[in-house]
């Protein structure tokens, strides 16, 4: 079930009224039933797939908490193992195959290629993996009681707002949440409401209309202008925040609703001054999730020099990885660990002055905030791009639109290379800038205040005044064609 789809908009108000209603003990089963209702809207076989997971981990958990020596380790072992396989079969089978198949063709040794499977990916299934194997590692480790409620921690692991594209939670966080009692609180249902307005907002109104611009070019790039390849770009770079942190949004603010407290998984991202911070406050609980079960398992920075540039490296090609198996996504994943891994080797290396810093601070700030933008912005090429192919066109092609920036100011051949740009296709350009300006003025003035309590001071007329805009303009300005989340593919 998406978000951004009439049945959400029945499920939802539902759920969260039936679940206030119920006697607490009825709560969890309430709401795993619900859960099990929203997966299964998308493909309903494949609950099975998760259940198999759910039932694997919720096993080793108390046999690892039971244990001890040698076997708390071998169940550990044995959990990740059934995790990681089921991902192996759905989502990187195809392309370990595919190479292979490939390569042998390409020596002459296979006479027919090697079968594939005809299988779909399950929706957000690196998510929940993820969040199971979480589970597991914080009860080997001691951090966490094995939760003997198979119910309940068939929730920790289904509850249906983060349970296609996260929040990746931990048990430390969500599973408590779910053995204490929750009042109706106006307050949280409020602020929770306004947060999923916000997303909507984001998701349907930027996000899915910046789609109308960046998929055409991308899925035909060699049909547009360099121009148009580097707006498209541009435009993805936005897209893509506002697609995964409306999903975000809507996740929190509809278990906030209900008294429950997730994450917050983006902290403005494209605000950061490196890439460094940038994995700070972009898709924050995987980036804490590899530092804590992988990063930190290889053995961080308290290694030999060498070895560290190594670990960072190959935390974010795995990451990369987990997002799509595609070289696309390897690649995309590489770039970010050379960044990190450059970032530190070129560490006392400035371009800048230092007296120029310390004399112009905040212009030496947007300096880096610029620098750091355009390297994610770049990098972003290689995840949108269908292919390496598409990619490496895009990279060719864009140093040409670089020279002559003025083209875009002069040339009525922006979006559509054979044929001259109407008034409806300028207007659409110019109010996707328009869009992302204002979604940048709100996050500048979030970083000062908080725009909810900000309203919330205002008198009864001017706050209702406010959500009224902000419905219409989404019904107004939205795209209801129930455009899928880009993480959902995750």
């Amino acid at each position: 079930m998406l978000f951004n789809s009439v049945e959400f908009l029945i499920f939802f108000p539902l759920v969260t009224i039936i679940y206030f209603l119920l006697p607490f003990r009825f709560r969890w089963f309430h709401l795993l039933l619900s859960s099990c209702i929203f997966y299964m809207a998308f493909i309903p076989v494949y609950i099975l797939v998760l259940f198999f997971t759910i039932i694997i981990d919720y096993i080793a958990g108390i046999m690892i908490e039971n244990s001890s020596g040698a076997r708390r380790k071998l169940f550990l072992v044995m959990s990740i193992i059934g995790n990681v396989s089921v991902l192996a079969v759905f989502k990187y089978y195809n392309f370990f195959i595919g190479n292979i198949d490939s390569l042998l063709q390409s020596m002459h040794v296979l006479a027919h290629p090697i079968p594939l499977l005809g299988i779909i990916l399950p929706i957000g299934l690196s998510f929940h993996t993820f969040q199971a194997m979480s589970y597991t590692i914080e009860v080997y480790r001691g951090n966490e009681k094995a939760e003997k409620h198979f119910g309940i921690y068939s929730l920790y692991v289904m509850f249906y707002p983060q349970l296609v594209a996260g929040p990746i939670e931990r048990p430390q966080n969500m599973l408590h949440q779910f053995h204490e009692e929750h009042t109706f609180d106006f307050k949280n249902a409020s602020d929770g409401l306004k947060l999923m307005l916000w997303g909507l907002f984001k998701k349907v109104v930027i996000a899915d209309r910046l789609a109308m611009l960046t998929d055409p070019v991308f899925n035909h790039p060699h049909e547009y202008t360099a121009t148009t390849l580097l707006l498209a770009t541009f435009f993805f770079t936005f897209q893509i925040f506002c697609d995964f942190s409306g999903y975000s949004d809507i996740a929190l603010g509809a278990a906030q609703a209900m008294g429950f407290k997730l994450m917050v998984n983006f902290k403005r991202p494209y605000h950061s001054q490196t890439i460094s911070e940038f994995w700070k406050r972009w898709h924050i609980s995987l980036s804490t999730w590899f530092r804590d079960y992988l990063y930190i398992s290889l053995g961080g920075n308290r290694v030999s020099v060498p070895r560290w540039y190594f670990n960072l490296f190959f935390v974010f090609l795995v990451s990369g990885f987990w997002h799509g198996a595609n070289w696309t996504f390897l690649i995309w994943g590489a770039l970010h660990g050379f960044y990190l891994v450059f970032a530190i080797v070129t560490e006392k290396i400035s371009i800048v002055p230092s007296s120029f810093k310390q004399k112009f601070p905040d212009i030496n700030g947007l300096i880096q905030i610029f620098s750091t933008f355009a390297l994610v912005m770049f990098a972003w090429i290689f995840f949108r791009a269908n292919n390496l192919h598409d990619a490496f066109y895009i990279i060719r092609t864009i140093p040409v639109a670089l020279k002559d920036l003025t083209h875009f100011v002069r040339s009525r051949q922006i979006w559509f290379g054979k044929s001259d740009l109407t008034v409806f296709d300028q207007a659409g350009v110019a109010l996707c800038f328009g869009l992302i300006f204002f979604m940048e003025m709100v996050h500048y003035i979030q970083t000062k205040t908080s725009i909810i309590d900000v309203i919330a001071r205002k008198p009864i007329y001017v706050r209702w005044a406010v959500y009224y805009t902000a419905i219409l303009l989404i019904l107004y300005l939205g795209v209801f064609d129930r455009h899928q989340f880009i993480y959902f593919q995750f």
